[in-house]
């Protein structure tokens, strides 16, 4: 259960934002939310945000891409996959044939 990856603990001791409850599983208040996105022209690792302006950067390209919140713990590495979030395709939506 509390098998998070190193590197996820990395990114969530240097660029998570502390979430606002407690860890479930220890109590302790080293919960931290991170968030990868995912799409064409990324990495396939993914790629980390840490901001929010490079969020709004990704959101305005025409790539449909994914964002993946994850909260996990620094203290006992207990992870959990918080939230999945649509961003980019800035192109407006085609308009649908009436049948």
């Amino acid at each position: 259960m509390c098998d998070a990856h190193p590197e996820l603990i990395r990114a969530a001791r240097n660029l998570g934002a502390p979430a606002t409850a407690a860890c479930p599983i220890c109590q302790l208040q080293e919960l931290r939310l991170i968030t990868y996105v995912f799409g064409p022209r990324l990495p396939s690792h993914g790629r980390c945000v840490s901001t929010a302006e490079e969020l709004a950067k990704l959101n305005a390209r025409p790539d449909e891409l994914t964002a993946y919140v994850v909260e996990a713990c620094v203290s006992c590495r207990w992870h959990h996959l918080l939230r999945v979030l649509p961003v980019g395709s800035s192109r407006p939506p085609r308009a649908r044939a009436s049948s």
